[in-house]
């Protein structure tokens, strides 16, 4: 075991999350919603610095910090997610060990209250990386996983999302330029990583569409050597481009600077035609985000005191 992070002059513990990234401008949020959303980014950087703050794991305090936004409606995960075409929630997520390597996720999940919390179990007590459907569904009730009715997880905004959508035959993307999904990166105080993801899609999604939020390498990736990172956007152009995992190979191999090479391959995820944002953490304590949008939901805290949370662009 590597000695506590604090020892090496490192901060003792890093805590970075996101809400999602898109169309987010002053003159169009609402002083309600934006305070709202506020609220819950510092309550969900609350639950996940209390767990480091006591010496517990990032793998702990990023499931907590994603457990928080994952009950708030003010996000496309969890409650609030949005409809399928068909008038469903169909629920992602993904979690990753960047100390093993280990990782959960999840697909198209119908029933389970904190889907971060069913890939967990995926990656601790089944030997796969992801399940789907009705599959995933069976493992979280035989685990005993907190369990809530379909309609949970239904909201009017949405289902007024997907009515706009059906009306004026417009694309997804048009209905709610903000991605909801959200995520949160953690260094604790050994300086191990673990990064967490979840998702309730598109808007209208079809077939059973899965974007990059469970898909490990694409929206989430973690890695001692390098980074972790959580992913927020276009989901096809990210596993494209492999986001997460491309990220986290030019820190290791190249030596760049987490903002740097976020930057550089945000770039080329927007050349290909996709809009989104990563946040990430590193083993030395760096914490950067990066997203080639107007705004991102987004909020950070380490060991020493910093926090920030964020909405638009200019905050940084």
């Amino acid at each position: 075991m590597s000695l506590p992070a604090m020892a090496q002059g490192k901060p003792g513990w890093t805590l970075v999350i996101h809400g999602g990234a898109g169309v987010m401008e002053r003159d169009k949020m609402t002083p309600e919603r934006e305070t709202a959303v506020r609220k819950a980014l510092d309550a969900s950087l609350a639950a996940g610095s209390a767990v480091l703050a006591k010496g517990g794991s990032a793998l702990d305090a990023v499931e907590a910090a994603v457990k928080v936004l994952e009950d708030d409606p003010n996000f496309n995960a969890g409650r609030g997610a949005v409809f399928t075409y068909e008038g469903t929630n169909e629920l992602d997520a993904a979690i990753m060990d960047g100390t093993t390597r280990k990782a959960g996720a999840v697909a198209g999940v119908t029933r389970t209250k904190n889907p971060v919390s069913l890939a967990r179990r995926v990656m601790e007590d089944s030997p796969h990386v992801m399940l789907a459907g009705e599959g995933a569904d069976q493992f979280s009730a035989e685990k005993g996983l907190e369990q809530a009715d379909p309609a949970y997880f239904a909201t009017e905004e949405r289902r007024r999302q997907l009515e706009t959508l059906k009306a004026k035959k417009i694309g997804w993307y048009d209905v709610d330029r903000k991605f909801g999904t959200v995520g949160a990166v953690a260094m604790d105080a050994e300086g191990h990583l673990a990064a967490a993801t979840s998702t309730g899609g598109i808007t209208g999604k079809r077939w059973g569409r899965i974007g990059d939020a469970p898909v490990i390498g694409a929206g989430t990736y973690a890695d001692d050597r390098a980074c972790a990172v959580s992913a927020t956007g276009a989901g096809e152009y990210f596993i494209r481009e492999g986001v997460a995992h491309e990220i986290c190979a030019r820190v290791r191999f190249k030596g760049e600077s987490l903002k740097a090479a976020a930057d550089v391959v945000m770039a080329e995820t927007k050349a290909l035609g996709g809009t989104g944002g990563v946040i990430l953490t590193g083993p030395s304590g760096e914490m950067a985000w990066s997203f080639n949008t107007p705004g991102m939901y987004r909020g950070k805290v380490s060991a020493s005191g910093e926090k920030v949370v964020a909405i638009y662009g200019d905050e940084d």
